[in-house]
């Protein structure tokens, strides 16, 4: 092989080996990408729309169901009460004075407003009064500028800060009411702790342990029955008036009672149970929410980082397996559908009980990134497969036909370690005198020779559909009939033991530079033989065992006896039609005590059709002996034909029906 041939094969290689480190990278970036995207799901454009409608629907489903709440009691502005004021915004305060006033005769457990008293009105003194009488805890809503500049003015900052100080000497403090909603406007965890006084009206109201800076999960409830809400709700005109307000004295008595708005349009939030529902909530009953779940000790503890990021392995890391590894499809797709469902149940059983904070569990993420790690190691995997496959049938293509390496490479199974009784069609060749050549050409020489010699009989041999079983120094081995048999296999054999043996006469021709090779040698017989794989799990070999093989090799062997160049068994002579041999009597081989029929197939050296040759010779072999002379003529009016000769020869030395012994 020369150097140029050489340097070629180096860079071939080189850039191979860089591609699959390219590849190697490039897969692991992208790995690495789907890490980054299954735990940050809450934080990438889209998945965060698709996190949160997640969390929603299982917030939503996993709500729990509870009976009307006795603790918390809601007090509202609704349509039916503007339109019995007149007063829309601001809301009548006449009105609210009224109510808080005879709401403080019922002993409620605490008193929170949820309406700003941002801006003067006319009536303000009246509800100025009633604050000052108050002798229950009453937290009035509050906000500045700075929490919610989107809404409060600084002057309605510096109203509200005015208004509680004239106030400040009874029952009235400022709470404040924020509610911090996510981009969508929807409402699902609790505020933001305060930064300063006042405190969130929750805290202020409830004064629970434990709530002063959580920023959980907000816990939703649905009503257990259908004709009872969560939380009670009575219109606020009812206890503007002391006699109908003393009516209600069982349904406020110890209880926090809630007041605030309740209408279609004004303070309305999207939350987790709108998802299913369609319904919005007004604010008032969002601190509603809060302060029970304050008061019920509930604080779902979010999941730590260290978990998250675990996940994000996790999915990743099955999907490349799911995806990276050649599995069959009865198990990839219940494998995939398996991770699939507990990357989207995981979460659902997280939240059941409410006791784990899901919000921010990046489950869409885990999906995603999961998603994308399967393309990437199952887009890997093809590549890789792909180029092993055209490597596999290439090799494969070496020493089988092409639609039998490409069975073999879609059922793999076939190269399994076991063998099988088939009848076949045995090739043995050899080169005359090539052990001498051998010993007078330098090694260089010798390997360019046979590679050329070799090449061209493996392509004669694949291109007649047949198998190479092994080469032997300068010998080649072949079959047909295994691992696929064909009809046409007797006459693909024989294509192919002529096309080799002209094609080794081609190359006994003188070429400058370069040596001549001695005379290809053929043996071509029809038998049983075992056919399989033998070896090792290491390293296994596609071969056929038996007589067969070695009647064909000692055939091939007889051509140097006979002066033939290909010689044919009568078993496979008449599969392939008798009428294209002619005989060439019958020899005894090592190894076998019955002798063997033989032909040499038309075509070859100087094989030619010759009728009167064969009936001579069927003559012959039935008993005339005197067809003897003309056969001798026959022989003589070919001068050329040496194996005609030679064959002459051994019939008057061994008589009709008689056999050569070739030992």
């Amino acid at each position: 092989m020369d150097g140029n041939v050489l340097q070629r094969f180096g860079v071939l290689r080189a850039a191979l080996v860089q591609a699959g480190w390219l590849r190697l990278l490039a897969t692991v970036g992208v790995l690495a990408l789907a890490v980054v995207v299954a735990r940050f799901g809450w934080h990438l454009p889209v998945l965060v729309t698709a996190e949160r409608g997640l969390y929603d629907v299982r917030a939503a489903i996993t709500a729990p169901r509870v009976d009307q709440d006795s603790r918390v009691v809601l007090v509202t502005f609704t349509e039916e009460t503007l339109a019995a004021t007149g007063k829309r915004s601001p809301l009548d305060r006449v009105l609210l004075g009224k109510a808080l006033a005879n709401l403080d005769t019922l002993k409620p457990r605490a008193i929170g407003v949820d309406i700003l008293i941002d801006q003067p009105q006319p009536d303000d003194a009246v509800l100025e009064t009633a604050l000052k009488a108050l002798r229950t805890p009453t937290y009035f809503a509050f906000s500045t500028a700075a929490e919610n500049g989107e809404y409060i003015m600084p002057w309605q900052e510096q109203h509200l800060r005015a208004l509680f100080a004239r106030v400040a000497a009874g029952s009235v403090r400022p709470a404040s009411i924020r509610l911090d909603v996510d981009a969508d406007n929807g409402w699902r965890t609790w505020p933001s702790p305060a930064k300063g006084p006042p405190a969130l009206l929750v805290n202020a109201i409830t004064g629970a342990p434990g709530f002063g800076g959580f920023t959980g999960a907000a816990v939703m409830r649905k009503p257990k029955f259908v004709d009872r809400p969560v939380f009670a709700s009575f219109p606020i005109d009812l206890f503007a008036d002391a006699e109908a307000a003393a009516a209600l004295a069982p349904a406020i008595a110890g209880r926090i009672v809630l007041i605030g708005a309740d209408l279609p349009e004004a303070d309305r939030f999207i939350t987790p149970l709108t998802r299913l529902s369609g319904a919005t909530t007004a604010g008032v009953e969002l601190h509603a929410t809060l302060i029970a779940q304050a008061l019920d000790g509930r604080r779902p503890v979010p999941v730590p980082g260290a978990l998250l990021w675990l996940l994000a392995f996790a999915a990743v890391l099955l999907a490349a397996v799911t995806g990276g590894f050649d599995l069959p499809a009865r198990l990839v797709v219940p494998l995939g559908l398996a991770q699939v469902a507990g990357i989207l149940v995981l979460p659902f059983v997280l939240q059941g009980g409410h006791r784990v904070d899901t919000y921010g569990l990046p489950a869409a993420g885990l999906a995603a990134g999961w998603l994308l790690s399967v393309i990437a190691a199952s887009t890997t995997a093809r590549i890789v497969g792909s180029e092993q496959r055209r490597f596999a049938q290439g090799a494969l293509g070496r020493y089988l036909p092409r639609d039998v390496a490409q069975q073999i490479l879609r059922e793999p199974g076939q190269l399994a370690l076991h063998g099988e009784r088939r009848e076949i069609y045995a090739l043995f060749t050899d080169i005359e005198d090539f052990t001498r050549l051998c010993q007078t050409l330098d090694p260089e020489s010798v390997a360019t020779m046979l590679n050329e010699y070799l090449e061209t009989m493996s392509k004669a041999v694949l291109g007649h559909g047949g198998t190479i079983d092994k080469f032997v120094g300068d010998a080649v081995v072949a079959f047909w009939g295994a691992p696929l048999a064909r009809a046409d296999d007797a006459q693909n054999a024989l294509a192919a033991a002529i096309a080799m043996s002209r094609a080794g006469a081609a190359l006994m021709r003188p070429v400058a530079g370069r040596a001549s090779l001695g005379r290809t040698r053929v043996g071509l017989h029809r038998g049983m033989a075992i056919v399989g794989n033998f070896g090792g799990e290491g390293r296994i070999q596609y071969t056929a065992l038996g007589d067969s093989m070695n009647v064909a090799a000692r055939l091939e062997g007889a051509n140097k006896t006979l002066k033939t160049a290909v010689l044919v068994s009568r078993e496979a002579a008449e599969r392939a039609g008798m009428a294209q041999f002619r005989p060439m009597g019958r020899v005894r081989v090592r190894g076998r005590d019955a002798p063997i029929e033989v032909f040499e197939p038309l075509g070859v050296g100087h094989a030619v059709a010759d009728p009167a040759f064969a009936a001579l010779y069927a003559q012959f072999d039935a008993g005339d002996t005197s067809v003897l002379p003309a056969l001798a003529a026959k022989a003589a009016a070919a001068p050329d034909d040496v194996a005609l000769a030679y064959l002459l020869r051994r019939m008057e030395a061994v008589g009709p029906g008689g056999y050569h012994d070739l030992d």
